[in-house]
């Protein structure tokens, strides 16, 4: 089984780590795709914010691996 990663704004995803969530903090685009592509291995699901979904395109969805989540705003 593998982990669940949230990526995205400090605000939105920090309290997922309380859950147990790999939390990957990215404030800007930029900084959203680089952690997008710096994912573990076995994460197989990452939860994004609204922001980090603009900022990665159709690229999430268009992957096999691993399946993405997008927030509601």
């Amino acid at each position: 089984m593998g982990r669940v990663a949230a990526l995205g704004e400090q605000v939105r995803v920090a309290g997922f780590a309380l859950a147990g969530v790999t939390v990957l903090l990215a404030e800007g685009p930029d900084a959203v795709r680089a952690a997008w592509r710096t994912l573990p291995k076995d994460v197989e699901l990452v939860i994004l914010t609204p922001a980090a979904a603009a900022a990665l395109g159709p690229e999430p969805s268009e992957a096999t691996a691993p399946l993405s989540a997008v927030m509601p705003p």
